[in-house]
């Protein structure tokens, strides 16, 4: 396992677009689907990642407690599932399920999604306001693996408040730290190298 920081995409960024097949539903989901939200937070999300298993179940509490205030989540995985199989489509349908998930978890076959992100790792968070402008990339809350702290989304949650408030973006603002995103050999973005 190789721990990696998020890059921390420039703040004001607008959110890529993406269409992507929904591993839960079978559907496709695409970034003009959250238009009614007051807030996206898009994930970058895998099955195997000792840091993503960590804060699962948080996770999903936090997704809930947001339900009917305008905020929506989406996840993507985005690893090679040749050389990480346990991260297939039908691995992550039952992920969601096992975990809790109440949004979609997509899967980036061709990377060009976390590329367009520049997502470094597993997780990975994006806060985008109504106006679909980054005001928040970086962790979950200060837990790792092996820590005695409860994960409990501190940090993300106090961006999606600041963001439902209109306040902008909030400060400071710490990378997320996981498991690289496992990418196909050779196609790897400029900034991270297999």
């Amino acid at each position: 396992m190789a721990v990696t920081e998020s890059t921390m995409l420039p703040l004001g960024t607008l959110a890529p677009d993406f269409s992507l097949p929904d591993a839960v539903t079978g559907g496709t989901v695409a970034l003009a689907d959250f238009n009614d939200a007051k807030v996206l937070v898009v994930a970058f999300l895998c099955n195997h990642c000792p840091y993503v298993k960590h804060i699962r179940s948080a996770l999903a509490d936090l997704a809930r407690s947001y339900e009917g205030k305008g905020v929506r989540f989406v996840a993507i995985s985005s690893n090679d599932v040749e050389s990480h199989p346990d991260d297939s489509p039908d691995k992550m349908a039952a992920e969601a399920r096992e975990a809790g998930y109440i949004f979609p978890y997509l899967y980036d076959e061709s990377q060009r999604i976390a590329k367009a992100y520049n997502a470094a790792c597993t997780p990975d968070f994006f806060v985008f306001d109504a106006d679909r402008a980054l005001v928040y990339r970086g962790q979950f809350d200060d837990t790792r693996p092996g820590s005695s702290a409860p994960a409990t989304g501190a940090d993300l949650r106090a961006a999606i408040d600041a963001a439902l408030a209109g306040a902008g973006p909030i400060e400071p603002q710490k990378p997320s730290m996981g498991c690289n995103i496992k990418w196909k050999s050779r196609s790897a973005p400029d900034y991270f190298t297999v």
